[in-house]
């Protein structure tokens, strides 16, 4: 028995339809060798007993034949996996391949009723933190002490190009929406199609995850129309007199013109056919926030009710966990819940409060709805919300009923570490930030370095079978409709910059100086990264300044300003042209994804749909390697060219035409050091 040509998948050329509706009928296929099997049946559980049923040979190719099953879907998610026969020999094939026995955990399955927006399949993303993307609007700037943040006053920072800080969630470089609103054509030009914004409601944090209103745009991201009002005198302890800030954040004029300039810029970029993700930060707020108000910044400001951190008789009381709850420890309850115990956190107490609940429901649909009209919710730190686990998924249940009846085609995306499957089950979380299935076996494969720059691991540097494995593994966890729309990131606000982990420097920023997040940096190997971005199953995903070779430790020193004038020209133009590839290239959307061959700091494989297949080799050494890829089984001719079309190579790239000869199936090519091909198969005519 052929083994390599054994092959099936969720996608919709072995499952049809892909995403079948409750209590459909759905065809499922299986690729075998030419008539090289006896048989091959579906197995599955049938009232609790594994069954097998005969699967009917529907096509025979020249290379392939394929077998079809039609089932009668019910509304319960259906598991099944294939078994082989051809004489005496049996085996079974998973969504990890070929297996010698049936293993329940990496079964298929197919849920009824489940699908993932077709916007955001294989859609290419774009993180923008907003604060040091572009400065368009200096008025609406934050000013130097107009306010206290943990303790020290607030800054802002003249000098764009200064370098972050150590304590820097408090220090503004002045990137807001209207400076969006002016880089669109960059971002058109780019290739970008959706945009994924870290937090925007009003905070006084330039990272915004500790946030004050959730009903509002922060109006120094968005427009200050009324301004006035006192920054604080030096010898301030606290935000009573800060009238300036008061005035800013909780004017409704301010509020209003904010929003509505928010309005404008996704109307905007709608036009252009660009998507919008919200930040959603619904596990906790912040100590500002106007439920709590421990800053007391609303308590001067007759137009808001009293914080429950102000008022025993607050209507936000329910929402906070207080340790004390006698009426003395009121006013100024310092005595609540913050989340991993961060006072400037407060840990949002849904299970006690049906009145917290609506609200966020109401807020979530807010903002899918017109007149902004957002095209999905990222959701912050999303498996800690709530106090139990039980209560957790009840509330992503009701998210997603609430969320998809305003906005059917709204995306839902989680932020997740570890395996998500829980909460990936059809009825809460379209897909997640993709740690697991994607930016760490990159990272460790290409660096050898942990997502932090925190660790090197030479074990890992270029061990193909580890992430083979790996990817198989974490894929495996996630149906296929959630994996195509997964967000697949080479670095973002939480980690390293990529490009900064080539050069294999363990620590921060405050060991080694911002400096040396950019010395013996390899942009080589960052190609190298791009290119599986731009050519795995899922979205790819863009941190803002990557294209231009940003560098920088973890947060904060990845944080630091997009360097206009300043950007590496030669970054930027490969970004352009693996996007355009991404976005030319129809199975690189949807397509079925085969690896193909891998060896120490080698990896080829495939991705292909109908009569179309993509190929993509990389060698991630220091050496000059000849590499034999076994295309056919990616469903490329045995017998044909292919056209090179793009190679990048140590001192740059090239997208000058070029052809591979197919003989027998395989490609033969010469790479040089971290190089990287990409090919598609001509059609002969």
């Amino acid at each position: 028995m052929n083994k390599d040509a054994l092959f099936s998948d969720g996608t919709s050329s072995y499952v049809i339809p892909a995403e079948p509706k409750e209590n459909e009928k759905v065809r499922i296929r299986f690729r075998t060798a030419k008539d090289d099997v006896d048989e091959v049946r579906i197995s599955t559980k049938i009232d609790g007993e594994q069954k097998s049923i005969l699967m009917e040979k529907s096509v025979s190719g020249d290379v392939f034949d394929y077998y079809e099953i039609e089932w009668q879907l019910s509304d319960e998610p259906f598991s099944y996996c294939f078994e082989i026969r051809k004489g005496e020999e049996v085996c079974y094939y998973n969504r990890c391949g070929v297996a010698g026995e049936i293993v329940d955990y990496y079964a298929f399955v197919i849920v009824p009723g489940f699908s993932t927006p077709e916007w955001a399949k294989g859609a290419v993303m774009y993180q923008i933190f907003v604060d040091r993307f572009y400065n368009g609007d200096p008025s609406n700037d934050v000013e130097d002490w107009e306010y206290i943040y943990i303790g020290e006053p607030c800054q802002k920072v003249k000098d764009w190009n200064q370098l972050p800080q150590s304590m820097d969630v408090r220090r503004f470089y002045g990137g807001d929406l209207r400076g969006v609103l002016e880089k669109l054509d960059y971002l058109e030009e780019l290739g970008v199609e959706v945009i994924y914004f870290n937090p925007l409601f009003v905070s006084p944090s330039n990272h915004k995850y500790d946030i004050q209103d959730y009903d509002y745009i922060d109006p120094h991201y968005g427009e200050v129309v009324v301004d006035g009002g006192q920054t604080l005198p030096e010898w301030a302890a606290d935000n009573i007199g800060a009238t300036k800030y008061q005035n800013r954040t909780g004017l409704k004029a301010n509020l209003e013109a904010s929003n509505a300039l928010f309005a404008r810029l996704v109307d905007e970029m709608h036009k252009r056919g660009m998507r919008v993700i919200l930040d959603g930060v619904f596990n906790h707020c912040g100590s500002f926030n106007k439920w709590m108000d421990r800053e007391r910044i609303y308590e001067q400001q007759e137009s808001y009710a009293k914080g429950a951190f102000v008022s025993a008789w607050s209507p936000y009381r329910s929402f906070f966990h207080f340790f004390n709850e006698s009426d003395s420890a009121w006013p100024y309850n310092y005595e609540y819940d913050g989340w991993w115990g961060h006072d400037t956190l407060p840990k949002l107490n849904y299970e006690d409060s049906p009145m917290l609940e609506q609200y966020i429901m109401d807020v979530a649909k807010k903002w899918v709805s017109p007149p902004y009209n957002v095209d999905g919710w990222r959701l912050d730190v999303a498996a800690d919300l709530g106090y139990s686990n039980e209560y957790n998924h009840m509330f992503w249940k009701r998210f997603r009923k609430e969320v998809k009846k305003a906005r059917p085609d709204a995306l839902i995306l989680a932020e997740h570490y570890g395996d998500p499957a829980e909460w990936l089950q059809g009825d809460e979380w379209d897909s997640v930030m993709n740690y697991d299935a994607f930016m760490e076996p990159v990272t460790w494969f290409l660096t050898g370095m942990e997502k932090h720059s925190d660790e090197r691991r030479t074990d890992l540097w270029g061990n193909a079978d580890n992430f083979v494995n790996t990817m198989r593994h974490y894929m495996s966890t996630m149906l296929t409709p959630s994996l195509q729309v997964a967000m697949n990131e080479l670095s973002n606000h939480d980690h390293s910059r990529f490009l900064t982990r080539t050069n294999h420097i363990v620590g921060r920023v405050e060991q080694h100086g911002s400096r040396a997040a950019e010395e013996g940096v390899n942009p080589a190997v960052m190609r190298e990264a791009v290119v599986i971005q731009m050519t795995w199953v899922g979205a790819p995903t863009i941190y803002y300044g990557d294209e231009v070779g940003v560098c920088g430790f973890t947060d904060p020193d990845n944080r630091r300003t997009y360097p206009w004038g300043r950007e590496d020209q030669m970054m930027l133009g490969f970004h352009k042209e693996m996007i355009r590839i991404h976005k030319r290239q129809h199975p690189l959307r949807q397509g079925s994804l085969r690896i193909l061959c891998w060896d120490n700091n080698v990896l080829a494989y495939g991705r292909f749909q109908g009569d179309d297949q993509v190929i993509v080799v990389l060698n991630n050494s220091k050496d000059l390697k000849e590499i034999t890829v076994p295309v056919w089984k990616a469903e490329v001719p045995m017998k044909g060219r292919m056209k090179r079309l793009i190679y990048t190579y140590e001192e740059g790239y090239t997208t000058d035409y070029d052809e591979y000869i197919v003989e027998n199936g395989e490609v033969v090519l010469n790479m040089g050091r971290h190089s990287a091909v990409v090919m598609r198969t001509i059609r002969e005519i």
